[in-house]
Formats: C-alpha cells, sequence, structure tokens
C-alpha cells in the first residue's frame, strides 16, 4: 500500500495530537490491526463501603416476535427502533454481581455455566480476569431459579464450581419449583426447567438456607418480594452508610422495552399482570427516592438511575468512571 503525501501528514497530526494528550500513540501497524475479543467484562463501584463487581455473562439473542406477550410487533419494533436497536431480535445481556464486604464475598447469581448460549459462558474468564477466586466465594444468594441465573452454580458434568460457599434461596421459589406434583402438572415446555432446578441444587439440598423478605440477609443486603416473573422472584436493597442500591433482578428484561413500558409482559414473565405490577412499583419507588439500581439483563455493566418519563420511566446509565 503506498500512502500520499497527504495520507502522511494526517498521520503525523494525529501522532502530535495523541502524544499532546497524553494518549498512546499506536504504530501504522497497530492501528490497522483486525479488532480481536473484547476487553475482559467486570466493572467495580462502591456503595458506601462495599465493593460490587458487575460480571458480565456474555448474551443471548431472542426472535422480536411473540418476545413481548401484550403488545403488538408493530410497537415493539417501535420502541427499539427509538432506542436505535434492531428490530427482528433483541440481544439480551446477562450481568451479576460480586459483593465484597467485611472480608467476604457474596455472588447474586451466577450466570449460565456451560448450558447457556454459544454467545455467553463468559462470566468465569471476566470473574478471574476482576483478580476473584471461586473457592473464595463464602455465599451465593439466588434471585430466581431460571437457568441463566443458576447454571454457573454447577456444570454440565455435575461439579460444583464454589466449593466453599453457602447457598441461600428466596423461599417461595424453592417451594415451588421443588414440588413434585407442580412439576408432574407443568406443561411439557416447562418440564426441562424443573428438571435443570433439581440436577443445580440438588446435590446440596440438604444444606440450601431459605430465606424469606424483608429480614437482613447478611450485613447490607435485604431480599425484597418482587413476584411475578417466577413466584419467588427476590430483588435485592443493597445499603451501606448513606447510599442505597437496588438489585433489580429480573424486573425488567431490556430496559429500552420494559422500563419505557412498564406494563409490558416478557415472554420469560410466568405471571404477566403480576410481574407487571411488581415492576411498576419497583420502578416507581426507585425513581421517587434516586436509588441506584442495578439490572440483570441491562447493557453493561447494568448500572443506573430511574427516571420517570411521562406513562413509564427512563434508565439513566452511570457514568463509567475508572475510579472505584
Amino acid at each position: 500500500m503506498r500512502l500520499s503525501r497527504r495520507h502522511t501528514l494526517a498521520g503525523a497530526g494525529a501522532l502530535a495530537a495523541s502524544a499532546a494528550f497524553g494518549l498512546p500513540v499506536l504504530s501504522p501497524a497497530q492501528a490497522q490491526a483486525p479488532a480481536g475479543a473484547q476487553a475482559p467484562g467486570f466493572y467495580r463501584y462502591k456503595i458506601g463501603d462495599i465493593v460490587v463487581t458487575a460480571i458480565h455473562d456474555g448474551f443471548g439473542r431472542r426472535p422480536l416476535e411473540g418476545f413481548v406477550r401484550n403488545a403488538e410487533l408493530a410497537d415493539v419494533k417501535r420502541a427499539m427502533a427509538e432506542a436505535f436497536l434492531p428490530q427482528d431480535a433483541l440481544q439480551i445481556t446477562f450481568t451479576t454481581l460480586a459483593i465484597q464486604h467485611g472480608g467476604k464475598l457474596t455472588l447474586v447469581d451466577t450466570g449460565n455455566g456451560d448450558s447457556g448460549a454459544p454467545t455467553s459462558g463468559t462470566w468465569m474468564a471476566n470473574f478471574k480476569a476482576a483478580g476473584l477466586d471461586p473457592k473464595d466465594v463464602s455465599s451465593v444468594v439466588f434471585s430466581h431459579f431460571h437457568g441463566d441465573h443458576i447454571n454457573g452454580f454447577r456444570l454440565k458434568d455435575g461439579s460444583a464450581v464454589f466449593p466453599n460457599a453457602e447457598v441461600l434461596v428466596p423461599a417461595a421459589e424453592w417451594a415451588f419449583w421443588m414440588d413434585d406434583a407442580k412439576m408432574n402438572a407443568a406443561p411439557d415446555g416447562m418440564k426441562g426447567a424443573f428438571a435443570g432446578v433439581r440436577r443445580v441444587f440438588g446435590p446440596v439440598a440438604k444444606d440450601v438456607r431459605r430465606f424469606e423478605p424483608g429480614k437482613e440477609l447478611l450485613p447490607g443486603l435485604t431480599p425484597v418480594a418482587a413476584p411475578g416473573h417466577t413466584p419467588g422472584h427476590t430483588v435485592f436493597a443493597l445499603a451501606s452508610g448513606n447510599d442505597r442500591m437496588m438489585i433489580m433482578s429480573d424486573t425488567t428484561n431490556h430496559p429500552a422495552l420494559f422500563v419505557r413500558n412498564p406494563d409490558w409482559s416478557a415472554v420469560f414473565d410466568m405471571d404477566g399482570p403480576q410481574a407487571a405490577a411488581t415492576r411498576r412499583k419497583l420502578l416507581d419507588m426507585v425513581a421517587a427516592e434516586r436509588m441506584q439500581v442495578a439490572f440483570y439483563h441491562a447493557p453493561f455493566p447494568a448500572v443506573g438511575f430511574i427516571a420517570r418519563e411521562g406513562n413509564g420511566f427512563e434508565m439513566v446509565p452511570v457514568q463509567w468512571s475508572s475510579a472505584v
């Protein structure tokens, strides 16, 4: 490739500008190198004295048709277009939280493990890139029992990923999914979900700690009932000093759809009307209290605030910072 005098001068100007602003200077070979994988997907921030690390577990794609059960496809496509998103399919991301407080390491949900879409399963690499070790996890707290939240706890071969962790689950969620009568009565499309719950938790069932909402579970972490998505779906209030955050779990799927349109129901909501009522109640509360929020399915790092907007709400992402 031959470079003209104009290209050479332009390149020299760019190099000078980079140097002036203290930016790294790339060689021509580096500048033209093909893009590879993203940098490790973790992001740290603090809630008071608590260090929270968002751990990215990749994404899955879901066709848009049929995804929102109580809205016309044209309206859903319009919402996607307004958010500058594709109108044929939704890219659903997965973000768990690792909480470091008082010398303890707690996880809220565990991602897909090796059971998710081919574009997921990045959780462990990102967890280790963040300087964290599975053997140091003291507690794993689950929001609910859908596979993208629990399968990272136990791999397909049956191996446990967090050998030293106490397991804490919502009592109502456990009662539903571990009920043989409910499993036998479930439609064929749900029987696999029941089997998955038993695969993950069966080997440790006698040691699983079941909790009720409203009572502090671990220092600074209090479960809040949020039914509808599943019978025992739970969100968590995290507090330290004057700082508070609501870990919203699956209260919404993608915010462009379900924060802006809280009365819409995703195909994954087991009780659509109840899920919508829970969603509106929680979004209204965190907006009124200007409480920070973290979502499981929001664009990474999936943390921000909620503002009222017309008949719905808007997620306002936090400003990314190199400081924790």
